[in-house]
């Protein structure tokens, strides 16, 4: 691929500023475009051209980046677009669910447009950082031809062909760490109550997150197969502590959002199968609904 291929990137909000940044770092003559024009201007400063208007933006290159609020306002953007995309490839980097992102890519194929949907696993500060990683479906072949310009974002995972999928990973992924701050900020408070800082507290949590992904393997291993089958640590067990971790943390005057959330959790798996099943036989109740 030409290193100094010509790329446009539509919107210019943090991350798709931070996505223009790192290919004018590159070289690559960058094109942007964004409703607000004054959002251009470190930009135009560093080297890319601002376009008049989207269609513009998009003429100007084959490779189109856009990066939005969500797709709805993708939507609206890239409909009128339709004409002046058609041959070009389309890498559409904005959040949403794997519906959206398959429509989109269903619109794109109408239209004779090369589609490929990503969701960016990084803050705007980390793109082109070690770290960054980028989750892609969609075309194989804008992957594929577009690899090294996708890196200068983050390592480029490519999950296959169907479009969603990278939504779907992207909100999975975000739930293990949305429940892991939750729950690292609910211990936080509870030592606080004596005094304890959340920094004195974070060196035992990266320790102890360390031996709970050594679990990780078992319990998918066991999620998979549904033999939950366990010598280790039954439902019962762990039913009984999340509810002492509840009525400690309202002693210590705290909420109890984290823990009662789980134990409502665990305690109705405990009451669908066995005390002795492992924690991996929580996926059935979750898959109940």
């Amino acid at each position: 691929m030409d290193k100094r291929e010509r790329v446009t990137v539509l919107g210019l909000g943090r991350m798709g500023a931070a996505l223009a940044g790192a290919l004018l770092a590159a070289g690559h003559p960058t094109t942007v475009w964004n409703r607000s024009a004054a959002k251009a201007g470190d930009l135009v400063a560093r080297g890319a051209v601002l376009a008049g208007t989207a269609a513009e933006a998009v003429r100007a290159s084959e490779v189109v980046v856009v990066c939005v609020t969500d797709y709805d306002v993708a939507g609206d953007l890239l409909g009128p677009l339709a004409g002046e995309l058609a041959g070009r490839a389309l890498i559409n980097l904005t959040s949403g669910s794997p519906e959206q992102a398959r429509r989109s890519a269903d619109w794109a194929a109408e239209h004779g447009i090369d589609y490929l949907d990503g969701t960016i696993m990084a803050v705007p500060q980390g793109i082109g950082q070690p770290g960054s990683v980028l989750l892609l479906s969609g075309s194989a072949e804008v992957h594929s031809g577009r690899k090294a310009l996708i890196e200068l974002w983050g390592d480029g995972d490519y999950l296959g062909a169907d479009a969603g999928l990278s939504a779907l990973y992207d909100l999975a992924l975000l739930g293990v760490m949305w429940s892991t701050i939750a729950s690292f900020l609910h211990g936080a408070a509870l030592l606080g109550t004596e005094d304890v800082t959340a920094q004195q507290f974070l060196p035992k949590v990266e320790r102890w997150l360390g031996a709970v992904a050594s679990f990780l393997p078992g319990i998918a291993a066991q999620a998979d197969s549904g033999d939950y089958a366990t010598d280790v640590s039954g439902l019962d067990i762990n039913v009984a502590g999340l509810d002492l971790l509840a009525r400690v943390s309202r002693a210590q005057g705290i909420g109890t959002d984290v823990p009662a959330a789980l134990h409502e959790l665990y305690a109705r798996r405990l009451a669908q199968g066995s005390a002795n099943d492992g924690l991996a036989s929580l996926i059935d109740t979750i898959r109940r609904g």
